[in-house]
């Protein structure tokens, strides 16, 4: 019952944290799509290492296409504030770090976030990196890309962790209810509604009775929705129901 009540109350939190977002960006100050030399994102400093939660985004080498930085930095900051405001879990706000999964540095942080995996290719120091990061506990969440893109993820993520079988969740899954009790995974890519999400990770030893270490949103982008979610681009029920994916993501990997 406090349960149920809790998570009540969170829910009305989130929309009123949505308000709260606007009021602290304030007119003109979105960040997204910054954008400086040949068109490439304009990276800021990663946050040093000093035990609080840090976003860690992934970065790749971009052989066609851009797609790794899309939604930087106004996605994370926008989705640590929520954090602040629903848990009580304090992280940094105003800094995202950005790493490659080769990088050592990025062992020091839990949770990693891979934006538009269906250009990514990454280099055999690059998939080492990614199957240490994931055998010493560290979670993946993939988002940002949909039909069409699919086989490139495919043979990549098995290149990293040959063997490793891709099965979809459904509701019954933990992460769905690590801190928010989500009752439906019915979401879709935005501005293409035809395109239903689908929601499927990959499990320690392919044992789903043991630990998610990745979750994969296809045909969704929780990113976007959270990016804007200031702007009045999306419904306020379809953005607070990435934040509340994105919310028990995070959880989850802490947790787990």
């Amino acid at each position: 019952m406090q349960a149920d009540v809790r998570r009540r109350h969170l829910g009305l939190a989130l929309g009123a944290t949505a308000i709260v977002l606007a009021a602290e960006l304030g007119p003109g100050r979105h960040l997204a799509g910054q954008r400086g030399f040949r068109g490439r994102a304009l990276l800021e400093p990663n946050v040093p290492y000093d035990g609080r939660f840090t976003f860690a985004r992934i970065r790749y080498t971009v052989y066609r296409h851009s797609g790794w930085e899309y939604d930087y930095p106004t996605m994370e900051r926008h989705l640590m504030t929520m954090m602040r405001e629903v848990t009580a879990l304090r992280p940094h706000l105003t800094g995202s770090n950005i790493h490659t999964f080769d990088d050592p540095e990025l062992l020091k942080y839990p949770i990693a976030y891979l934006s538009e995996p269906g250009y990514w290719i990454p280099s055999d120091a690059e998939a080492e990196g990614l199957r240490t990061y994931l055998g010493k506990g560290g979670f993946l969440i993939v988002d940002d890309f949909r039909l069409g893109e699919w086989r490139n993820f495919e043979v990549q993520i098995l290149r990293a962790l040959p063997g490793a079988r891709i099965v979809h969740l459904d509701l019954s899954h933990p992460v769905f209810d690590s801190f928010f009790h989500i009752t439906s995974l019915d979401m879709s890519y935005p501005h293409n509604p035809g395109l239903k999400a689908e929601f499927l990770g990959i499990f320690e030893d392919n044992d789903p009775s043991r630990r998610l270490m990745v979750v994969i949103n296809y045909n969704n982008d929780i990113g976007d929705y959270m990016e804007w979610s200031d702007a009045g681009w999306w419904p306020v029920d379809i953005s607070n129901e990435a934040y509340k994916f994105a919310i028990n993501y995070i959880v989850y990997g802490l947790t787990h």
